[in-house]
C-alpha cells in the first residue's frame, strides 16, 4: 500500500507493518503504543521534544546527533558524557 500526499491522521492497531518505509512524513504529535521497531533505522529524523517511557534500547547505536538538553533518567546526558570523559582519561 502506497499512501502519497495524505493530509488525514491514520489510526493503525494490530497491524503488522514490517518493513515498511516513511520518508518527508510528518509524524509530529504521534503516538507510539505498544511497537515492535525492533532494528529499524532513523536517518535524518527530528524527535526533538519527543519522550520515551518504559522502552528497550539495548543495543541501540546513536551517531553524530545533537544531544543537547537530552535527559535519560532525569539526568543530562551532557553531564553524563563529561564526567565519563573526565574519568576515562584521568583529568
Amino acid at each position: 500500500m502506497e499512501i502519497v500526499n495524505s493530509r488525514e491522521a491514520l489510526l493503525v492497531r494490530n497491524s503488522e507493518l514490517a518493513q515498511s518505509r516513511f520518508s518527508d512524513a510528518k509524524l509530529s504529535l504521534s503516538s507510539f503504543d505498544d511497537v515492535n521497531m525492533q532494528g529499524s533505522t532513523f536517518s535524518n529524523t527530528n524527535l526533538a521534544d519527543a519522550s520515551f517511557i518504559d522502552v528497550n534500547l539495548s543495543n541501540v547505536s546513536i551517531k553524530d546527533a545533537n544531544l543537547t538538553g537530552m535527559k535519560i533518567n532525569d539526568m543530562l546526558v551532557s553531564e553524563l558524557i563529561r564526567v565519563y570523559e573526565k574519568h576515562s582519561t584521568g583529568k
